[in-house]
């Protein structure tokens, strides 16, 4: 494909046009969780604080799948650059057969380990009963994540970021109109409670990867899946997953971080622990929407490095810095300003909105700081250096924060933790900027 736009076209509008897709595809995926916890919040309060017990093993599934995906994207770029068509088709025809085996290996072993995992945060039976009523069933649909995520990472790979956008609406508007409509029972639909809402996401997601289908038949890609190419070669195999591994670690981090923050907060209270998993619902909202900035100037970065136009990439780093602290700065006033109201979407609790709205006034605060890390983060690896993007996400989410969350709640109680983030945010952000510099790219 022609990409010398990437070096030509006015910083702004091309960085803006490369991520204003991006970013409503991440917002949309993001809203997933949220719809679902808007609806079963109406459930009860066990129902919401079961949805929080499960997030971090849901949120594992996706990141192996996304982070396998990136690897897939990076190597059909590579083979499509190289104008080595074949391989590009086999990177893609390997890379699906590969993620689907991931995706049924993870159902497998994700509602083997649930009824363990589960009592390692709670002791209410019926918490448990309902987390495990949702994940049976959310878990179903993995291999329709792993395969829908491929999908999504070839069209960006050959610059069809609209289609992404359009195909993950589509599971997200099924979403939500059949959330309500099966947990609550309206029409013919059987009131099913938690489990709706797992089915009602499930069918979503089936539905995207249906769309992407449709669409690959209507207007062909130029890279094809097919069966005679799905036997894995090595030199293939190796260079997704070199590229899918480092990917995989730096978007499962939060899930383990959720996981010790959970088991600190339930040895306070559980209402602790369904306002982390509120904060969370509501945090991937802010932060997937910079996320999409940030995927959209990934080959904007790499191109303008290889070419030696580093102006341009230092350029174009200040672009995405200025668009990600602005997303930033609109999550801390909303914070700020309608805390109860956000927190209230997921419970009528007093005492819990109360805690939820002192957690979000403290953790908003290194909401601003945040963007210097994850905008380093996403351009180094635009420029290749997985390696030290890896290093960013692991002083950012278990380096610093794990620490300072046991020291701060021995010396707050459970408020400690909401400290905690905004500590780590700030000292991940001046390492993160050291680190970057280093690199010769700042």
């Amino acid at each position: 494909m022609e990409q010398t736009f990437m070096k030509e076209r006015k910083i702004l509008p091309l960085v803006l046009s490369m991520s204003l897709p991006m970013v409503v595809s991440m917002a949309v995926n993001s809203l997933y969780n949220i719809v679902d916890s808007y609806f079963v919040a109406k459930l009860s309060e066990e129902a919401m604080t079961a949805l929080a017990l499960v997030y971090p093993i849901q949120n594992m599934i996706t990141a192996i799948a996304v982070g396998f995906a990136i690897g897939i994207n990076a190597s059909v770029a590579f083979y499509l650059g190289a104008d080595d068509k074949e391989r590009a088709d086999k990177a893609a025809s390997q890379g699906m057969l590969l993620n689907i085996v991931h995706g049924l290996v993870l159902t497998i072993l994700s509602i083997a380990v649930m009824p363990v995992f589960l009592r390692m945060f709670s002791t209410d039976k019926t918490v448990i009963g309902m987390a495990l009523t949702y994940s049976n069933r959310a878990f179903l649909f993995s291999a329709v994540i792993t395969m829908t995520l491929v999908y999504e990472k070839l069209f960006q790979a050959v610059g069809k970021m609209k289609v992404s956008m359009f195909c993950m609406m589509c599971g997200f508007i099924v979403n939500i109109i059949l959330d309500p409509l099966m947990i609550f029972g309206i029409g013919w639909f059987p009131a099913m409670g938690i489990a709706g809402a797992a089915y009602a996401t499930g069918i979503g997601q089936v539905v995207s990867l249906a769309a992407y289908m449709i669409n690959r038949k209507i207007n062909p890609i130029p890279v094809k899946i097919e069966r005679r190419y799905m036997k894995p070669e090595t030199s293939i195999a190796g260079r997704i997953y070199s590229v899918g591994i480092a990917a995989t670690m730096s978007l499962a981090l939060p899930s383990l971080l959720i996981s010790v923050l959970n088991g600190i907060l339930a040895g306070f209270s559980e209402k602790y622990v369904l306002v982390l998993g509120v904060y969370y619902k509501l945090q991937t909202f802010i932060y997937l929407t910079a996320s999409g900035i940030i995927q959209g100037i990934r080959p904007l970065m790499g191109y303008n490095y290889g070419a030696g136009e580093k102006e341009r990439v230092r350029k174009i780093f200040k672009t995405a810095l200025m668009l990600t602290m602005g997303v930033m700065v609109i999550g801390t006033i909303l914070s700020w300003l309608i805390p109860e109201t956000l927190i209230g979407m997921f419970t009528a609790n007093e005492q819990t909105v109360e805690i939820g709205t002192k957690a979000l006034h403290i953790i908003s605060l290194g909401f601003i700081i945040s963007s210097i890390s994850v905008t380093c983060g996403g351009a180094l690896e635009g420029l290749g250096k997985g390696k030290e993007s890896l290093i960013i996400s692991l002083l950012r989410y278990m380096i610093v924060i794990i620490p300072a969350a046991f020291i701060f709640s021995r010396l707050a109680g459970a408020a400690g933790v909401w400290y905690a983030f905004c500590f780590a945010e700030f000292v991940t952000a001046g390492l993160s900027y050291i680190i970057y510099k280093k690199c010769g790219a700042a």
